[in-house]
């Protein structure tokens, strides 16, 4: 009985405080995520390029507009994000950086290296 007093009564997700490790990994799995879903608008918009000069033109009209501008940052953030995420996950995998210290500050700098490339995106393109 005294057992079911101490139980939590809700589970509120604002709440938690993940490591920084935990919010590097949750981000690597969403930018896999944005990069395979933005790849079959990528090839279109090559595609269409490459078929004629009216077709280039088309796609840089695509290209050009605000919300696809929006699009293509985010897709540079996933990029940056994935590839350092990959690299630390791929160093820890031999023992490079494993110890918690170490982690930590790898765990960092993924995170502002990528927010830093999605910032100077962000800048040329829009």
């Amino acid at each position: 009985m005294e057992h079911e007093q101490r139980r939590p009564r809700f589970f509120n997700l604002m709440q938690i405080q993940m490591p920084v490790g935990a919010l590097t990994s949750i981000g690597h799995r969403v930018s896999g995520i944005i990069l395979a879903l933005c790849v079959p608008f990528y090839i279109y918009v090559l595609q269409l390029s490459l078929q004629s000069p009216r077709g280039y033109a088309l796609a840089a009209g695509i290209l050009g507009r605000l919300p696809v501008k929006a699009l293509v940052a985010a897709s540079i953030w996933a990029l940056a994000h994935h590839v350092l995420a990959g690299i630390r996950h791929l160093l820890s995998d031999v023992d490079i950086g494993s110890p918690l210290p170490a982690a930590r500050t790898s765990a960092w700098a993924v995170n502002c290296a990528g927010l830093v490339i999605l910032l100077l995106a962000a800048g040329a393109l829009l």
